[in-house]
Order: C-alpha cells, then sequence, then structure tokens
C-alpha cells in the first residue's frame, strides 16, 4: 500500500480556531486559482475540494483523516475537523462523517490521493510560511 493518510501525522502548525479560518480562506483562495479561464467552473465553496482540503490540513495541523467514497475530512487532537462542513456537496450527504477504513486501501483512491498530494503539499509550504511570516511582522510586547 502506498499513501496511509489514516494514520495520525505530526502537525507544523497548532490547530486553533483563529488557524483554521485562516486554512479555510487560504484553501479557498486556491480552489478558486485552480477554476480562473474557467467561468463555468467558479466555486462558491469548497465543494468537491475534500481530498486536496484534508491533505492539506493533515500536512499543517497533523492528525489523521477519516472519510469514505464520498467525503474526506480529518481527525486531529481526538475531534472532527472538516474544511468543506460548509459545501453544498456535504449539505447534501446522508453521512458525511462516516468512516470507512478499507476504503483508503482501495487502489484507485491511492493512486487520487498521491495524484492530489503534490498540489496539497504546495499550498501547506504556502500557508506556513505566511503564517510564519506574519508571526514575524507581529510587534513584540515590551
Amino acid at each position: 500500500m502506498g499513501l496511509d493518510c489514516t494514520l495520525p501525522q505530526a502537525g507544523r502548525l497548532p490547530y486553533t480556531d483563529a488557524n483554521f479560518r485562516a486554512a479555510k480562506v487560504f484553501v479557498f483562495g486556491k480552489w478558486c486559482e485552480e477554476a480562473v479561464g474557467q467561468p463555468d467552473k467558479v466555486p462558491l465553496d469548497l465543494s468537491g475540494a475534500c481530498k486536496y482540503g484534508s491533505l492539506f490540513m493533515q500536512r499543517v495541523f497533523g492528525g489523521a483523516i477519516r472519510g469514505h467514497y464520498e467525503h474526506q475530512y480529518n481527525f486531529i487532537d481526538g475531534q472532527r475537523v472538516d474544511l468543506s462542513h460548509e459545501a453544498r456537496d456535504v449539505a447534501c450527504m446522508r453521512h458525511p462523517y462516516l468512516h470507512e477504513p478499507a476504503y483508503f486501501q482501495v487502489p484507485e483512491l491511492q493512486a487520487s490521493l498521491a495524484s492530489c498530494l503534490p498540489r496539497a503539499q504546495r499550498w501547506a509550504d504556502e500557508f506556513l510560511a505566511q503564517q510564519s511570516a506574519a508571526v514575524a511582522r507581529e510587534p513584540i510586547d515590551r
């Protein structure tokens, strides 16, 4: 088996509400950039982005990826975390937070995740660099 994203990973940034909000804005911006030049595909939300979003979140905040054939989300520090929780496609699912561990062993999913990983990793690296630069710009209390 190739990529096993269901195993917990160490994060590079602490998972907080503020960091989650920043990550969500960042990933939505990247998701919109992917649609540039395709006016009929401009996203209104993160529908369809769960593979990228869950891989991104794991690279930034750590934890494990959970899900099934319709949807993927993260499990970080003992809690369910879904970057796409407000997306239309997730709202239409009957059981978006079902976890089927065997699904992550399906060769087609493994290939799909492997194809998504380089982009998710680039996004994570860029986001972490932005967050690091923002912290460096913060005034020091004296």
